[in-house]
C-alpha cells in the first residue's frame, strides 16, 4: 500500500463521527432548555418562506442563516428564553424594539413569544428581504 492509500485509510480509521447538517444542526440548537424557542424559531421560517421561492434556510452551528442573493437575517436561541432575530438593515434606525448589533447583521429582536412574532417584525424581515 501507497503512503497516500495508508494515509487515507488511517484517516478513515479514527474519522470521528461528522458534523451535524440541515435539520440535524437544528434540532442540536434547539436541544435541551432552548426546546421551548423552537416554536418561535418554526413561525419565524415559515413566515420567511412565504416571500418568495428565492428564499434558503442554511443552518449554522448556532444559528440559522436566511438568505436570498445574499443574508438578510438570522434566527436562532438567545438568552433568557428568547429567540434572537437579526436583521441586515443598514441605514435604518434602531428603536426600542430593532436594536442595533454587530457582526453579521446590523440589528437583533428578541422574541419571547409568539405574539412578537407581528406584523412590525415580518415588515422588517420583509424589508430586509427585498434588500438581499
Amino acid at each position: 500500500m501507497s503512503h497516500g492509500f495508508a494515509n487515507l485509510a488511517a484517516h478513515t480509521a479514527l474519522r470521528r463521527d461528522e458534523a451535524p447538517a440541515g435539520d440535524e444542526l437544528v434540532a442540536t440548537m434547539y436541544a435541551g432548555p432552548k426546546a421551548a424557542v423552537r416554536p418561535l424559531h418554526e413561525a419565524v421560517v415559515n413566515a420567511v418562506r412565504s416571500f418568495g421561492g428565492d428564499v434558503e434556510i442554511a443552518p449554522k452551528k448556532a444559528y440559522v442563516s436566511l438568505r436570498r442573493r445574499k443574508q438578510f437575517a438570522t434566527v436562532g436561541p438567545g438568552s433568557a428564553g428568547r429567540l434572537e432575530v437579526g436583521l441586515n438593515l443598514p441605514d435604518r434606525e434602531a428603536d426600542r424594539r430593532l436594536e442595533p448589533t454587530s457582526g453579521m447583521c446590523t440589528h437583533r429582536v428578541r422574541i419571547g413569544g409568539a405574539d412578537e412574532i407581528d406584523g412590525e417584525l415580518l415588515g422588517w424581515l420583509r424589508e430586509a428581504y427585498e434588500r438581499a
